[in-house]
């Protein structure tokens, strides 16, 4: 009774076979389909190489939330040269609640102002404003930016004419005012003043190069926008303006996983003559704000399953497309075979 039930169930495992195999005798092989058999493998070949190439690609995907941490502290990194004595000049930052931040963290060093060479720094710069997508390359290849220009100590050298201001300062995430102007800074009741008075005007001179300016921990695959940035004074009395627009950033590739923040910039230059109605402070002042919008950057490839379907698309569509040419071809042959076979019958 067992055997006769197997035997039941596979004729109808068979009956049910829906490739049947066709005979050996049946088949018969040509040179026609053996040379559209070669083109098909060689394609599928070369299309499931380039399948491949596209499973290896990633690519960047942008996602935007609210940004809801307030309680933190922001990091400024600073690295600038100013063409005036550290003794004429002082850096400090007054936020949007008129709280003076401390500059314990910035190091003055007296230097000699070169007008350096950054025209791959500032050529790179120029092309991402342009081609957005290269931003994606420095994201996934983790590109350090180049590294501060670092002061000559050479006996041959003249004197010290400029000032090295360098280090970092951790502020409220609210906006604010770091600036760069003459005199030291002092605390005062309705904020803080610098003491310019005993500054002679012919020493003003603030011609800068901006060697770094970030915001939050360095991260690889960000150049800063105003990095290599190099301003030249016409006037002793100019003012510089920097209005910095800084965006939250957590950005997680296969390189680097971090927390950081990227900045746009737009650059305002005036010279300061109150005869002339144009009235100010002389000197270098970057006014900041913080965007309440938070990018998250995720490097992403295809998943193998994804892959794997498009492979068995590409080998059943082009066995499909080869099998169809292959009938056709064969049955245009039988057609010509009865038509000659018809003229000789006639004849």
């Amino acid at each position: 009774m067992r055997r006769i039930t197997r035997k039941k169930a596979l004729t109808l495992v068979r009956e049910l076979d829906a490739f049947p195999k066709v005979p050996e005798s049946y088949v018969e092989s040509s040179a026609s389909g053996g040379t559209v058999s070669l083109i098909a493998f060689t394609l599928m070949a070369v299309l499931t190489f380039l399948e491949f190439l596209v499973y290896r690609n990633t690519w960047m995907r942008y996602e935007y939330e609210v940004d809801k941490d307030f309680s933190s502290k922001l990091k400024i990194n600073v690295d600038i040269t100013v063409a005036m004595r550290c003794q004429y000049i002082g850096a400090d930052v007054l936020d949007l609640a008129e709280t003076m931040v401390a500059s314990d963290g910035l190091i003055y060093e007296p230097c000699v102002l070169f007008v350096s060479s950054f025209r791959t720094l500032l050529h790179i710069q120029e092309r991402l404003r342009v081609e957005h997508s290269l931003q994606d390359v420095l994201f996934k290849s983790a590109i350090k930016a180049p590294p501060p220009v670092q002061t000559r100590s050479d006996n041959n050298l003249p004197s010290p004419n400029a000032c090295r201001i360098h280090g970092h300062l951790y502020v409220n995430k609210v906006a604010g005012n770091f600036h760069i102007t003459v005199g030291k800074s002092i605390p005062h009741p309705r904020g803080h003043a610098h003491l310019a008075a005993l500054v002679s005007h012919d020493t003003y001179n603030f011609s800068h190069r901006i060697d770094h300016l970030s915001f939050g921990e360095a991260v690889p695959g960000i150049i800063s926008t105003l990095d290599g940035t190099e301003k030249i004074s016409s006037d002793s009395n100019h003012m510089f303006q920097y209005f910095i627009t800084i965006v939250p950033t957590m950005l997680n590739t296969y390189q680097v996983s971090a927390d950081t923040h990227q900045y746009s910039v737009t650059e305002r230059e005036r010279v300061i003559n109150h005869a002339a109605g144009s009235h100010g402070v002389s000197g270098i002042f970057m006014k900041y704000d913080i965007s309440s919008l938070m990018i998250k950057v995720t490097e992403q490839h295809m998943p193998l399953w994804k892959f794997l379907i498009r492979l068995c698309g590409i080998i059943g569509g082009i066995f499909s497309t080869t099998g169809i040419f292959k009938n056709m071809f064969s049955i245009e042959l039988f057609i010509r075979f009865n038509l000659k076979l018809r003229v000789i019958l006639n004849n």
